[in-house]
């Protein structure tokens, strides 16, 4: 009987053990397979020091309540127009896409505030890109600290213009921001006429479809040639906003989200386009405020800029106007804002721009949208 027993399980436990060790295997596999995508993302991510290169005095951190700290991401868009040069006007090594994203402690609320690069602001002195000292200057262009000294300087004007500190900052190349658009599929957005701009070489068609990453980009360079007048710098301002409301909505789809193949070639992309500082060159912490972001909802999610209006001196130019400083107070005692900084906000909840489905819009909305290349 001993024997006839031994003699049954042999044909059973070399098949729990195959099973065994061929689970074990693909879990083996699956495992380093994550292990090798998060290395690959990780390393994808361009490290920046540029903290360490702030010259001027910082302002201190606000103490709030809240089970975490409130905090303020500074994302710079840096544009080379490389491989372009057929482009006029074409300005190498600028950033002229400068937002604050914004994330209160009890991450009930996110705000994105984007400064216009026409902005007339005092900048501090910075450590130059190709060596020494730029000297503080009284007043000058927002988008020149960029080029002279790059993030850091930056990061320095916007400390001194609005007395927020700058936990972290991102900065998204604009090349590889055509790669996450079409990693995503697409993005939909509005176009309410044809877009023919010489200057730029940028021509888009009228109409609400989904723009692959070659339009995209064209869309959020544009400065001339759209809307019922050519607001330049002010309504491609507006429209990047309404365009990131619907790449943020797009990227936290289920469509994105639940297809691997597609949130891996974003993952990708997105992270093949990024430098940061070290505290957020870590994918857990990347992660970690993606999630915060996620959790915060998208209707809580707006975007807005800061309070501007013309700059006597050039007509060409902007100046803050007062309220800026109440913003700047509201942000840094992590308040929410007041309703006059959120009527004209964008949120990230809304649908496809110009299809009906959001608010309904009163006819000086209706006017500004057509001035700014929207679809109302």
């Amino acid at each position: 009987m001993a024997y006839q027993g031994k003699h049954r399980n042999t044909g059973k436990h070399p098949v729990i053990r195959a099973v065994a060790i061929s689970t074990a295997l693909v879990l083996a596999v699956l495992a380093g397979t994550v292990v090798l995508t998060y290395r690959h993302l990780e390393g994808n991510i361009t490290e920046s020091q540029a903290f360490d290169n702030i010259l001027s005095e910082r302002p201190e951190q606000e103490e709030v309540e809240g089970p975490k700290e409130p905090l303020n991401v500074l994302v710079l868009g840096s544009d080379s127009r490389q491989g372009q040069t057929d482009v006029l006007g074409q300005t190498p090594g600028l950033s002229d896409t400068t937002i604050l994203l914004h994330l209160s402690a009890d991450r009930s609320r996110a705000y994105g505030v984007s400064i216009p690069r026409d902005l007339m602001v005092p900048r501090p002195a910075c450590k130059a890109r190709a060596g020494g000292t730029v000297p503080a200057q009284q007043i000058v262009q927002w988008n020149d600290a960029f080029a002279v000294g790059g993030e850091a300087c930056t990061v320095a004007q916007f400390e001194k213009m609005s007395d927020l500190r700058v936990d972290h900052f991102v900065i998204v190349n604009f090349n590889g921001f055509e790669s996450m658009v079409d990693a995503l599929g697409g993005v939909p957005i509005c176009v309410p006429t044809d877009v023919n701009d010489p200057i730029g070489k940028i021509y888009l068609s009228a109409g609400t479809y989904t723009m692959d990453g070659k339009q995209a980009l064209d869309y959020v360079r544009v400065r001339h040639s759209i809307g019922s007048q050519d607001t330049g710098d002010i309504g491609r301002m507006k429209r990047q906003q309404t365009f990131m409301a619907s790449m943020v909505n797009k990227a936290l789809s289920s469509s994105t989200l639940f297809n691997p193949v597609r949130l891996g070639r974003f993952l990708n992309a997105a992270t093949e386009s990024l430098t940061t500082d070290p505290g957020l060159r870590n994918l857990n912490s990347l992660y970690s405020l993606a999630q915060e972001m996620k959790g915060i909802g998208l209707d809580k999610v707006q975007f807005l800029s800061v309070p501007f209006g013309p700059y006597a001196p050039d007509p060409n130019r902007l100046g803050l106007l007062p309220t800026a400083d109440r913003l700047w107070d509201e942000i840094r005692e992590d308040q929410a804002l007041s309703p006059e900084f959120l009527k004209k906000a964008t949120k990230a909840s809304e649908g496809k721009p110009g299809d009906g489905k959001g608010e309904p819009k009163t006819e000086a909305e209706k006017e500004e949208a057509a001035l700014n290349g929207l679809c109302a």
